[in-house]
């Protein structure tokens, strides 16, 4: 086996090859922008259906899903849930796909949250 015990510090970011910490200015990173998936109302989807979608796709408790079903039916729209972009896209296209398959008209779409 060769020697590697050298003195050679360039695997460790944070130190010279005098030994002394350096400083390294890590630059401020910006948080993501984030956004709400909502469910629309219509005149067609049952509630249930709407609790069973806000638990499986949101894991919402029953009494949480039953909430935001109550705001869906009753003030036109509710937020489902606050995500990254990607996320919130994919829980939108998984919704809209789910009511599709079983032929209810229940949409869901996304806002940036303010």
């Amino acid at each position: 086996m060769g020697d590697n015990n050298n003195n050679n510090n360039s695997n460790y970011p944070f130190s010279n090859p005098e030994g002394e910490a350096g400083v390294q200015i890590v630059p401020k990173l910006d948080t993501p922008k984030m956004y709400k998936v909502i469910l629309l109302n219509d005149d067609y989807t049952p509630m249930d259906f709407v609790v069973l979608v806000l638990r499986r796709f949101f894991a919402k408790s029953e009494e949480q899903a039953t909430q935001v079903m109550l705001d869906v039916h009753k003030k036109g729209a509710g937020v489902a849930g606050v995500y990254s972009l990607e996320i919130a896209e994919m829980k939108v296209m998984q919704v809209n796909q789910f009511a599709q398959l079983n032929q209810y008209p229940l949409k869901s779409t996304l806002e940036e949250e303010a």
